[in-house]
């Protein structure tokens, strides 16, 4: 890769962070008078670890990541429109995407004002490194993949993406949202390997706490500076980090979980086989099955209509006539299927 002050946008290299009042200090004080903070209303009165060390320690232990290799945000968003900020010049820099993927990263690129670059995935739903070098030029700075990718559902070919950090001297983003269901190893294993390499995860999916909106980068020591050098000061609030800890304490409920889902998956899928109106239901390693039917539109409607809400992808590239579904509990997968046979009748 590139070094990095090369990579990164010259404001930002130059840029003098914001230091807030627990930048400068570590640990438990006995008195606090240094942020203007009201002193009744204990607890949340104070205002949060703005690093979130002891969230960070506890996903050091779980991921295999060291500490100082991990950024936590609001969201796997916020590292994503942050990798944006850090790195894509406005109106100079580009980025490339595999189509279809999730549709943060174009909507991201969109707001700063960065040329989105597509590569179509072949029939699939895979991608060569060459395709992505093609795309490339001098101003590419950032390619996102996304494996499992969303919303086609499978793990991405892993000697092409190794062959595209090998090759390309900008960054290469790996979303890991769904990895927990992918029976496959994090990327995050060869940070060392490849200082060009961000692994975005989540607490979202797997770890079923999508509210509390706690998404993780690991990267590189460096640009995972570079990221809290940039990043609002208190963006991960005291009640998400507490309720990550929570979460996090309690790993074997995930693995219970993810065992629980894939088995309803799996289920779900022999169910989806015997309907008349599935077409095509497409190899999944994530937790949710893209299902190509007879009229996607009509049969999203009418569940709407039966309030059950899945994922029209009809208009998505490579997706025409597909619903996207979720896996559910036992009970909610039978409703679907129940209101699916009624549809067909």
């Amino acid at each position: 890769m590139k070094n990095l002050d090369q990579l990164l946008r010259n404001n930002i290299r130059d840029l003098q962070p914001y230091s807030c009042a627990r930048d400068e200090f570590k640990g438990e004080a006995s008195v606090y008078l240094d942020a203007n903070e009201n002193p009744y209303n204990a607890p949340f009165n104070r205002y949060p670890d703005p690093l979130q060390l002891e969230v960070k320690e506890k996903i050091s232990t779980i991921k295999n990541v060291a500490s100082e290799n991990i950024f936590l945000g609001n969201g796997s968003d916020e590292a994503i429109d942050l990798l944006y900020r850090a790195f894509c010049e406005p109106r100079v820099d580009n980025v490339v995407a595999i189509e279809p993927t999730y549709g943060m990263y174009k909507v991201s690129a969109n707001i700063n004002d960065i040329e989105y670059r597509r590569v179509l995935l072949d029939e699939n739903f895979q991608f060569t490194a060459a395709s992505i070098l093609e795309a490339c030029d001098a101003n590419t700075k950032l390619v996102w993949l996304c494996s499992p990718n969303n919303p086609t559902g499978n793990n991405l070919n892993p000697d092409e993406i190794i062959s595209l950090l090998k090759t390309f001297e900008g960054i290469v983003v790996v979303d890991e949202a769904y990895i927990d269901f992918a029976g496959v190893e994090s990327f995050s294993t060869l940070l060392g390997q490849y200082p060009n390499l961000v692994v975005l995860q989540t607490l979202s999916k797997a770890w079923g706490s999508a509210a509390i909106r706690l998404g993780m980068a690991f990267a590189s020591t460096a640009i995972i500076q570079v990221l809290n050098k940039i990043k609002y000061p208190y963006n991960v609030n005291m009640l998400t980090q507490r309720q990550a800890l929570e979460a996090l304490n309690n790993a074997e409920k995930v693995h219970a979980w993810v065992e629980i889902l894939l088995d309803e998956r799996k289920k779900l899928i022999g169910m989806l086989e015997e309907l008349a109106l599935v077409e095509h239901i497409y190899p999944t390693d994530s937790n949710f099955i893209l299902v190509k039917v007879t009229d996607a539109d009509a049969i999203y409607n009418y569940l709407v209509n039966q309030s059950i809400i899945v994922r029209n992808r009809n208009s998505v590239k490579l997706c025409g006539g597909c619903i996207r579904i979720t896996v559910g509990t036992p009970n909610e997968n039978t409703i679907l299927i129940e209101e699916l046979i009624k549809f067909g009748i």
